[in-house]
């Protein structure tokens, strides 16, 4: 039996088993062993020379991908946000590669990527769904594109994402394991858990993890442990749009999930668009200060949370190496020219001068 028919047999086994208290470890180990052969049957060939991506570069301030069906005016919308010229047309698949544009909104410089429209089983590879896969991981933010005549299609786009190792809106569960010799596993939970210490030993010996000590430092799930333990899953924030709205349609009544109303033909809802995104990258604006006292007109766009040294990086490569300190004017500072270190959190507005060795 090869590898994919082997996942087929596991995933029926899945689907007709009843969830309840007494198949809980059962469940628990049928997905471990499900997500350990998916990751074997994605992995790329080593006869393959190229990549399964679109070969697109990340330029700009943070890069946002638009994600949706075929033909739900991800093109449109691409023309509204950068004016980039995206082929635009009222049937499927008018988008068969990937198209970048570029906007720019409060001092950020945001790429936009017009990924071809994805359709079920994509995360499988069906219709090109590999490489839109690829580059939806590399973007800073997932844009769902939906029209009003389909705002329910929701659903399956975000299944498909999950499938591929795209978690929406979640962070990184916060779970480390410290492999040893012999001694079996140790749990040391900051939490009760609601998973039983014999399905995360028994999910941990399918990984071949038979010694160590794993720390779990919130309340995980059985999905949760196996993301960690299978790897090569990303962490991004998403936007729903409803594109169309100017077409009207009853249906939007019974919408239970937020979304940006646009009419990316007749630009209505754009400047909210625009908002959103920028709100949703949570980026801050830090400007420089040269050794000559004078203060950058464009700012530096930087995550929120980020430190003195993601400006270094920013700024130059070596700039690291040749850090002594830096001077702050802002308000992550307790007052005016405050001298920090590469760690210093800063703020959105705060002004930064490096002095080098």
């Amino acid at each position: 039996m090869g590898l994919a028919d082997k996942l087929a047999a596991l995933e029926e086994e899945l689907a007709r088993t009843q969830k309840n208290k007494a198949t809980e470890f059962h469940i628990g180990i049928l997905k471990s062993k499900i997500a350990k052969l998916r990751k074997e049957l994605s992995s790329p060939k080593k006869s393959k020379s190229s990549g399964s991506g679109f070969a697109i570069k990340k330029e700009q301030d943070a890069t946002i991908a638009l994600v949706g069906l075929p033909s739900t005016g991800k093109s449109t919308i691409l023309n509204a946000l950068t004016g980039a010229k995206s082929k635009t047309a009222s049937y499927a698949f008018t988008t068969l590669s990937c198209i970048p544009g570029v906007f720019e909104y409060k001092g950020a410089k945001i790429q936009v990527l017009d990924l071809p429209g994805i359709v079920e089983g994509a995360s499988r590879g069906t219709g090109r769904g590999k490489e839109v896969i690829a580059a939806a991981k590399a973007s800073d933010l997932i844009v769902l594109v939906l029209d009003v005549f389909d705002p329910f299609y929701r659903d399956k786009l975000i299944y498909e994402l999950y499938e591929a190792g795209i978690r929406l809106d979640k962070n990184p569960p916060k779970i480390s394991i410290e492999k040893k010799s012999s001694g079996g596993i140790k749990i040391v939970s900051f939490q009760k858990q609601d998973i039983s210490n014999e399905l995360i030993i028994g999910i941990l010996k399918e990984y071949s993890i038979h010694n160590a000590n794993i720390i779990l430092q919130q309340k995980i799930s059985v999905d949760d442990l196996i993301d960690f333990l299978a790897g090569g899953r990303v962490y991004i924030p998403s936007l729903t749009v409803i594109n169309k709205i100017d077409l009207g349609t009853d249906k939007l009544k019974d919408v239970n999930y937020e979304y940006v109303p646009l009419s990316a033909q007749t630009s209505q809802g754009l400047d909210e668009l625009k908002e959103k995104i920028f709100q949703k990258l949570n980026l801050i604006r830090v400007y420089t200060k040269s050794k000559f006292n004078k203060v950058d007109d464009v700012p530096l766009m930087i995550k929120k949370g980020s430190s003195v040294a993601e400006v270094c990086k920013k700024l130059h490569r070596d700039l690291l190496k040749l850090f002594k300190y830096a001077l702050v004017w802002g308000k992550s500072v307790k007052f005016p020219g405050q001298r920090v270190g590469l760690d210093h959190i800063l703020q959105d507005g705060d002004i930064v001068q490096i002095i080098k060795k």
